[in-house]
Protein backbone atom coordinates (compact mmCIF):
# COMPACT_ATOMS: atom_id res chain seq x y z
CA UNK A 1 0.00 0.00 0.00
CA UNK A 2 1.36 3.41 -1.21
CA UNK A 3 2.15 6.02 1.54
CA UNK A 4 -1.20 8.36 0.06
CA UNK A 5 -3.27 5.02 0.32
CA UNK A 6 -2.20 4.86 3.65
CA UNK A 7 -3.36 7.83 4.97
CA UNK A 8 -6.43 7.99 3.31
CA UNK A 9 -7.34 4.97 5.43
CA UNK A 10 -6.23 6.39 8.35
CA UNK A 11 -8.29 9.28 7.53
CA UNK A 12 -10.59 10.27 10.62
CA UNK A 13 -13.83 11.70 9.62
CA UNK A 14 -14.37 15.19 10.88
CA UNK A 15 -17.64 15.96 13.61
CA UNK A 16 -20.08 17.51 10.43
CA UNK A 17 -19.03 14.20 8.29
CA UNK A 18 -20.06 11.61 11.29
CA UNK A 19 -23.19 13.77 12.05
CA UNK A 20 -24.18 14.19 7.96
CA UNK A 21 -23.41 9.92 7.47
CA UNK A 22 -25.54 9.13 10.97
CA UNK A 23 -28.20 11.47 9.56
CA UNK A 24 -28.38 10.24 6.11
CA UNK A 25 -28.58 6.47 7.32
CA UNK A 26 -31.36 7.79 9.85
CA UNK A 27 -33.00 9.20 6.46
CA UNK A 28 -32.86 5.51 4.51
CA UNK A 29 -33.95 3.58 7.52
CA UNK A 30 -37.21 5.24 7.46
CA UNK A 31 -37.53 4.84 3.86
CA UNK A 32 -36.76 1.60 4.38
CA UNK A 33 -39.34 0.00 7.32
CA UNK A 34 -41.74 2.84 6.92
CA UNK A 35 -45.07 2.46 4.20
CA UNK A 36 -45.95 6.32 3.71
CA UNK A 37 -43.06 8.71 4.73
CA UNK A 38 -42.89 12.32 4.37
CA UNK A 39 -40.54 15.07 5.16
CA UNK A 40 -41.93 18.48 7.40
CA UNK A 41 -40.77 21.57 5.34
CA UNK A 42 -40.84 24.77 6.40
CA UNK A 43 -38.17 26.54 4.51
CA UNK A 44 -36.05 27.58 7.56
CA UNK A 45 -32.71 26.74 7.71
CA UNK A 46 -33.09 22.93 9.80
CA UNK A 47 -35.99 21.71 7.46
CA UNK A 48 -33.26 23.11 4.20
CA UNK A 49 -30.86 21.16 5.89
CA UNK A 50 -32.61 18.22 5.92
CA UNK A 51 -34.37 18.54 2.41
CA UNK A 52 -30.27 18.66 1.51
CA UNK A 53 -29.22 15.54 3.05
CA UNK A 54 -31.99 13.27 1.95
CA UNK A 55 -30.95 14.42 -1.79
CA UNK A 56 -27.87 13.61 -0.86
CA UNK A 57 -28.96 10.18 0.19
CA UNK A 58 -30.64 8.88 -2.27
CA UNK A 59 -28.84 10.93 -5.81
CA UNK A 60 -28.77 10.23 -8.47
CA UNK A 61 -32.31 9.30 -7.95
CA UNK A 62 -34.98 11.62 -6.53
CA UNK A 63 -36.12 11.83 -2.95
CA UNK A 64 -38.59 9.51 -2.19
CA UNK A 65 -41.22 11.50 -0.29
CA UNK A 66 -43.04 14.24 -0.34
CA UNK A 67 -42.46 17.51 1.76
CA UNK A 68 -45.23 18.76 4.21
CA UNK A 69 -45.70 22.54 5.40
CA UNK A 70 -48.68 23.04 8.06
CA UNK A 71 -49.09 26.96 6.63
CA UNK A 72 -50.10 28.74 9.89
CA UNK A 73 -50.64 31.95 7.19
CA UNK A 74 -48.58 34.16 9.55
CA UNK A 75 -45.75 32.81 7.85
CA UNK A 76 -42.77 35.49 7.18
CA UNK A 77 -43.16 35.90 3.27
CA UNK A 78 -39.45 36.00 2.72
CA UNK A 79 -39.45 32.56 4.04
CA UNK A 80 -42.59 31.36 2.30
CA UNK A 81 -41.13 32.52 -0.75
CA UNK A 82 -37.78 30.66 -0.42
CA UNK A 83 -39.48 27.18 0.71
CA UNK A 84 -41.51 27.47 -3.22
CA UNK A 85 -37.98 28.14 -4.54
CA UNK A 86 -36.60 24.68 -2.67
CA UNK A 87 -39.24 22.58 -3.65
CA UNK A 88 -38.53 24.03 -7.67
CA UNK A 89 -34.91 22.83 -7.00
CA UNK A 90 -34.61 19.66 -5.50
CA UNK A 91 -38.07 18.62 -7.57
CA UNK A 92 -40.27 17.16 -4.54
CA UNK A 93 -43.55 17.39 -3.92
CA UNK A 94 -44.92 19.56 -1.56
CA UNK A 95 -48.33 19.32 0.73
CA UNK A 96 -49.92 21.67 2.49
CA UNK A 97 -52.40 21.60 5.06
CA UNK A 98 -53.96 25.04 5.81
CA UNK A 99 -54.72 26.13 9.33
CA UNK A 100 -56.72 29.15 7.92
CA UNK A 101 -58.42 26.40 6.08
CA UNK A 102 -59.64 24.98 9.07
CA UNK A 103 -60.37 27.71 10.95
CA UNK A 104 -63.10 28.53 7.81
CA UNK A 105 -64.53 25.24 8.41
CA UNK A 106 -64.88 25.20 12.28
CA UNK A 107 -62.41 22.49 12.56
CA UNK A 108 -60.19 24.75 14.85
CA UNK A 109 -60.65 28.19 16.14
CA UNK A 110 -58.36 30.98 16.32
CA UNK A 111 -56.75 31.90 20.16
CA UNK A 112 -57.94 35.68 21.15
CA UNK A 113 -53.94 36.42 21.18
CA UNK A 114 -54.10 36.13 17.32
CA UNK A 115 -51.57 33.27 17.72
CA UNK A 116 -52.32 29.83 15.52
CA UNK A 117 -49.11 27.75 17.16
CA UNK A 118 -51.17 25.69 18.94
CA UNK A 119 -53.77 25.36 16.91
CA UNK A 120 -51.45 23.48 13.64
CA UNK A 121 -51.38 20.36 16.00
CA UNK A 122 -54.84 19.49 14.87
CA UNK A 123 -54.09 20.42 11.46
CA UNK A 124 -51.14 18.38 11.48
CA UNK A 125 -52.72 15.51 12.33
CA UNK A 126 -56.00 15.65 9.90
CA UNK A 127 -53.46 16.53 7.25
CA UNK A 128 -51.16 13.41 8.01
CA UNK A 129 -54.68 11.05 8.23
CA UNK A 130 -55.70 12.43 5.14
CA UNK A 131 -52.34 11.57 3.09
CA UNK A 132 -51.83 8.51 4.68
CA UNK A 133 -48.30 9.56 6.39
CA UNK A 134 -47.12 7.00 9.25
CA UNK A 135 -43.88 8.54 9.28
CA UNK A 136 -42.85 12.53 9.56
CA UNK A 137 -38.99 13.52 9.15
CA UNK A 138 -38.03 16.25 11.05
CA UNK A 139 -34.97 19.25 11.63
CA UNK A 140 -35.68 19.29 15.55
CA UNK A 141 -32.40 18.66 17.58
CA UNK A 142 -31.90 18.13 21.46
CA UNK A 143 -29.89 21.53 21.98
CA UNK A 144 -33.23 23.37 20.95
CA UNK A 145 -35.58 22.92 23.96
CA UNK A 146 -35.78 20.49 27.34
CA UNK A 147 -38.37 18.14 25.85
CA UNK A 148 -37.09 17.59 22.22
CA UNK A 149 -33.91 16.83 24.47
CA UNK A 150 -35.68 13.52 26.01
CA UNK A 151 -37.63 12.73 23.13
CA UNK A 152 -36.12 10.04 21.23
CA UNK A 153 -34.85 9.86 17.21
CA UNK A 154 -37.31 7.69 16.23
CA UNK A 155 -40.31 9.02 18.31
CA UNK A 156 -43.44 6.82 18.24
CA UNK A 157 -47.19 8.13 18.20
CA UNK A 158 -49.92 6.45 19.90
CA UNK A 159 -53.31 6.60 17.35
CA UNK A 160 -54.08 10.13 18.10
CA UNK A 161 -50.80 11.31 17.63
CA UNK A 162 -49.55 11.63 21.10
CA UNK A 163 -46.07 11.32 22.70
CA UNK A 164 -46.06 9.70 26.19
CA UNK A 165 -41.98 10.97 27.13
CA UNK A 166 -42.41 7.88 29.78
CA UNK A 167 -43.21 5.46 27.14
CA UNK A 168 -40.06 5.76 24.64
CA UNK A 169 -38.27 2.95 23.35
CA UNK A 170 -35.23 1.98 23.93
CA UNK A 171 -32.63 2.95 20.98
CA UNK A 172 -29.32 0.96 21.19
CA UNK A 173 -25.99 0.76 18.36
CA UNK A 174 -28.16 2.58 16.88
CA UNK A 175 -30.62 -0.23 16.29
CA UNK A 176 -34.12 1.69 15.58
CA UNK A 177 -37.62 0.50 16.18
CA UNK A 178 -40.19 1.38 13.48
CA UNK A 179 -42.73 -1.03 14.12
CA UNK A 180 -46.45 0.09 14.27
CA UNK A 181 -49.45 -1.07 14.17
CA UNK A 182 -52.30 0.58 12.20
CA UNK A 183 -52.98 4.39 13.04
CA UNK A 184 -50.14 4.66 14.95
CA UNK A 185 -47.06 7.09 13.58
CA UNK A 186 -43.23 7.78 14.22
CA UNK A 187 -41.73 11.41 14.00
CA UNK A 188 -38.56 10.97 13.02
CA UNK A 189 -35.43 13.22 14.10
CA UNK A 190 -32.25 12.51 12.38
CA UNK A 191 -30.71 16.14 13.15
CA UNK A 192 -31.38 15.22 16.83
CA UNK A 193 -27.28 14.88 17.60
CA UNK A 194 -26.32 18.42 15.98
CA UNK A 195 -26.22 22.02 17.15
CA UNK A 196 -27.07 25.02 15.80
CA UNK A 197 -23.52 25.89 15.08
CA UNK A 198 -23.29 22.33 13.50
CA UNK A 199 -25.72 23.58 11.00
CA UNK A 200 -24.05 26.51 10.14
CA UNK A 201 -20.72 24.65 9.98
CA UNK A 202 -22.99 22.52 7.80
CA UNK A 203 -24.59 25.41 5.60
CA UNK A 204 -21.17 27.01 5.22
CA UNK A 205 -19.31 23.68 4.33
CA UNK A 206 -21.86 22.65 1.90
CA UNK A 207 -22.83 26.29 0.28
CA UNK A 208 -26.36 25.36 1.41
CA UNK A 209 -28.93 28.84 0.23
CA UNK A 210 -31.22 29.80 3.16
CA UNK A 211 -33.70 32.73 3.48
CA UNK A 212 -32.27 35.92 3.75
CA UNK A 213 -34.04 36.38 7.15
CA UNK A 214 -31.55 34.89 8.90
CA UNK A 215 -29.20 37.31 8.05
CA UNK A 216 -28.39 40.74 9.19
CA UNK A 217 -30.43 43.68 7.56
CA UNK A 218 -32.63 46.58 8.71
CA UNK A 219 -36.17 46.19 9.73
CA UNK A 220 -38.76 48.20 11.85
CA UNK A 221 -38.77 46.15 15.35
CA UNK A 222 -40.06 47.01 18.54
CA UNK A 223 -39.02 45.21 22.37
CA UNK A 224 -41.77 43.12 23.91
CA UNK A 225 -40.73 40.87 26.86
CA UNK A 226 -37.37 41.76 26.37
CA UNK A 227 -37.22 40.34 22.33
CA UNK A 228 -37.11 42.41 19.64
CA UNK A 229 -40.34 41.87 17.25
CA UNK A 230 -40.92 42.61 13.48
CA UNK A 231 -43.95 45.46 13.39
CA UNK A 232 -45.91 43.26 10.84
CA UNK A 233 -49.63 43.05 10.11
CA UNK A 234 -49.78 40.50 12.06
CA UNK A 235 -47.43 41.66 14.93
CA UNK A 236 -48.23 45.25 15.92
CA UNK A 237 -46.87 47.11 18.63
CA UNK A 238 -49.00 48.76 21.22
CA UNK A 239 -48.84 52.56 21.92
CA UNK A 240 -46.66 51.94 24.54
CA UNK A 241 -44.31 50.06 22.10
CA UNK A 242 -42.43 52.57 20.31
CA UNK A 243 -40.74 51.20 16.82
CA UNK A 244 -37.21 51.63 15.73
CA UNK A 245 -35.20 50.53 12.69
CA UNK A 246 -32.27 48.10 13.84
CA UNK A 247 -29.95 45.85 12.36
CA UNK A 248 -31.42 42.37 13.16
CA UNK A 249 -31.47 38.49 12.25
CA UNK A 250 -33.50 35.62 12.98
CA UNK A 251 -31.71 32.61 14.65
CA UNK A 252 -35.27 31.01 14.03
CA UNK A 253 -38.34 31.21 11.74
CA UNK A 254 -41.74 30.60 13.20
CA UNK A 255 -45.08 32.26 13.23
CA UNK A 256 -44.38 35.98 12.58
CA UNK A 257 -46.69 36.62 15.85
CA UNK A 258 -44.14 34.73 17.85
CA UNK A 259 -40.93 34.74 16.73
CA UNK A 260 -38.36 37.44 17.58
CA UNK A 261 -35.48 38.70 15.73
CA UNK A 262 -31.76 39.59 17.43
CA UNK A 263 -29.69 42.56 17.08
CA UNK A 264 -27.13 41.36 15.55
CA UNK A 265 -24.47 42.65 12.64
CA UNK A 266 -24.07 39.51 11.12
CA UNK A 267 -24.59 39.38 6.91
CA UNK A 268 -22.63 36.48 6.26
CA UNK A 269 -22.12 32.90 7.36
CA UNK A 270 -18.96 33.07 8.75
CA UNK A 271 -20.04 36.04 10.62
CA UNK A 272 -23.17 33.62 12.17
CA UNK A 273 -20.95 31.27 13.03
CA UNK A 274 -18.81 33.43 14.91
CA UNK A 275 -21.74 35.02 16.50
CA UNK A 276 -23.10 31.79 17.73
CA UNK A 277 -19.78 30.13 18.76
CA UNK A 278 -20.34 32.78 21.78
CA UNK A 279 -24.23 32.96 22.65
CA UNK A 280 -24.94 31.07 25.65
CA UNK A 281 -28.60 31.50 24.71
CA UNK A 282 -30.52 28.57 22.77
CA UNK A 283 -32.05 30.25 19.50
CA UNK A 284 -36.09 29.10 20.84
CA UNK A 285 -34.72 30.38 24.20
CA UNK A 286 -33.49 33.61 22.70
CA UNK A 287 -36.26 34.03 20.40
CA UNK A 288 -39.73 32.06 20.90
CA UNK A 289 -42.19 33.73 22.19
CA UNK A 290 -44.25 30.70 21.72
CA UNK A 291 -42.17 28.55 24.33
CA UNK A 292 -42.12 31.59 27.27
CA UNK A 293 -46.09 30.58 28.25
CA UNK A 294 -44.80 27.92 30.59
CA UNK A 295 -41.82 25.58 31.33
CA UNK A 296 -43.72 22.91 30.01
CA UNK A 297 -44.99 24.44 27.14
CA UNK A 298 -42.95 22.59 23.81
CA UNK A 299 -43.72 19.15 26.04
CA UNK A 300 -47.61 20.05 26.48
CA UNK A 301 -47.79 20.46 22.86
CA UNK A 302 -46.22 17.54 21.79
CA UNK A 303 -48.20 15.61 24.08
CA UNK A 304 -51.04 16.76 22.19
CA UNK A 305 -49.33 15.77 18.85
CA UNK A 306 -47.15 18.60 18.05
CA UNK A 307 -44.34 18.11 15.68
Amino acid sequence: MSDSDQRGTNRHQSQLEVLEAEAIYIIREVVAEVENPALMFSGGKDSIVMLHLAAKAFTPSSVPFPVLHIDTGHNFPEVLEFRDTCVSRYRVNLVVGSVQDAIDRNVVFEDRSGSRNRIQTPVLLETAAKHGFNALLGGARRDEEKARAKERIFSFRDEFGQWDPKDQRPELWNIFNAQMHIGESMRVFPLSNWTELDIWDYIAAEKIDVPPIYYAHQREVFERNGMWFAANKFCQPTKDEPTSMKSVRYRTVGDATLTAAVLSEADTVEKIIEEISATRITERGATRGDDKFSEAAMEDRKKEGYF
